[in-house]
């Protein structure tokens, strides 16, 4: 396991959601566009890596108990879903690097999907 913080570090992402939980514990990962498969799939503590902006990816955030949201491709939350996250604890970063590239490095650093 890793802490968010220390993703935070080694991949230079970006905090969208001010005070954030960054002690959390990350235990897995998760990629998928589509809310449905993540309510399916992802389980408690994963980190998801999506290029979905809207305020519907905190609810499922919540739903799931995941440990953070990573944004790709520099997509920016809407000011709404900042807001939502902001209200219910979940941190949403930012990255520059495509879903591929950035699945990638995260399991470099250890966290895998299993």
């Amino acid at each position: 396991m890793m802490k968010l913080s220390e993703i935070v570090e080694k991949l230079q992402l970006e905090v969208k959601t001010e005070g954030e939980k960054l002690d959390a514990e990350v235990t897995r990962g998760y990629a998928s566009d589509l809310l449905s498969d993540v309510m399916a799939n992802s389980q408690e503590g994963d980190i998801w890596i999506t290029m979905q902006t809207h305020q519907n990816i905190v609810a499922v955030a919540v739903l799931k108990s995941l440990s953070a949201i990573i944004l790709v491709n520099n997509r920016i939350p809407d000011e709404s879903t900042i807001n939502k996250a902001q209200e219910e604890n979940v941190p949403i970063l930012t990255s520059g690097l495509p879903t591929f590239e950035l699945v990638g490095k995260l399991h470099q650093l250890g966290v895998t999907g299993a």
